[in-house]
């Protein structure tokens, strides 16, 4: 599995918006970013991720974006931020779309 450096960590942390709403928290060492309790971007290995409506997935993927996470098994409904996208307006409207999702329920431990 790739692991960011921790030039990718900072630059991940710069993209993501600055919404006291959002936390980004370590993955099995990789970042993500939530709102509400969704994902709505990652960081895996160099690569930033981000979970946007379908619509706009598809729009990406035209344009070339790959998929998110592990070659050998994407996270569905996420793509990697193509490198002619601009990155930071891309997180914006992930969170946007995780603000729209009902909060997530914690589970009992």
């Amino acid at each position: 599995m790739p692991r960011p450096t921790e030039e990718d960590k900072a630059r991940f942390r710069a993209l993501v918006p600055d919404d006291p709403r959002i936390e980004v928290k370590p993955m099995f060492g990789q970042l993500g970013a939530f709102l509400g309790g969704h994902m709505f971007a990652g960081l895996f290995g160099a690569d930033v991720g981000v979970k946007l409506p379908e619509p706009e997935l598809a729009a990406l993927r035209e344009r070339g974006a790959r998929p998110y996470g592990p070659p050998e098994r994407p996270m569905s409904g996420y793509v990697t931020v193509p490198d002619d996208a601009d990155a930071a307006e891309l997180l914006v409207r992930g969170a946007q779309f995780a603000a729209t999702l009902p909060p997530k329920v914690k589970k009992k431990p």
